[in-house]
Parts: structure tokens; sequence; C-alpha cells
């Protein structure tokens, strides 16, 4: 059961371009069944990347560096933007020169 060509150099091309924005990645390993959260892929050798990661068990947290191969890889997300839903619409910065119709909050 094997996976077209095209695919492995596509992922590896996500996967280098979010490398190079420091971007953290959610990773999910399709062989273990299981998601790494918030890592940041610190390097790609070949089909090795190399993923450093925090997670929490009780009351410890620990750091973790583990290098996953790339065919074991079934799904990159990364996150595009976050608002607190503590924040009021009021306390976003909105730019000085932005008509007044178009603000947040406006009516």
């Amino acid at each position: 059961m094997g996976k077209p060509a095209a695919v492995e150099p596509m992922l590896h091309r996500k996967l280098d371009q979010f490398h190079r924005e420091g971007r953290p990645v959610w990773v999910f390993l399709r062989d273990q069944q299981r998601w790494i959260e918030e890592a940041t892929i610190t390097e790609i050798l070949g089909d090795l990347v190399t993923l450093r990661y925090e997670a929490e068990d009780g009351d410890e947290q620990h750091s973790w560096e583990e290098s996953v191969r790339l065919d074991s890889i079934g799904a990159v997300s990364t996150r595009l933007s976050y608002v607190s839903r503590l924040t009021s619409a009021d306390d976003l910065a909105t730019a000085d020169d932005c008509p007044e119709a178009e603000k947040l909050g406006s009516s």
C-alpha cells in the first residue's frame, strides 16, 4: 500500500517551510496513532524530521526532542491566528486610520 510519489516531496516542502518560519506545528504520527502538539521542527535530514516539544504529565513538565520518519507523518497542522475569548472587541488593537464603520465593535 504505497503513497503517490508526489505526496512525500510536497509534505517535505511544507515541513521545510514551517521549519524556516519557526512556526509551531501539530504532527499526527500514523504508526503510533498520536499527536505531537505545538512542536518546533529543529532539523530535517533526508527523511528524518526532528521535533522539539513540551508535554505535561501530572505535576511535571517535560521537554522532548523526537526524530520521526517522514513516512510516519500522517498530518501536519499549524495555527494561523488566535484571539483570546477573554478580550473584548474594544481591547483589540486597530489602526488609527481605519474608517469608523469598519472598526470592530462599531454599529
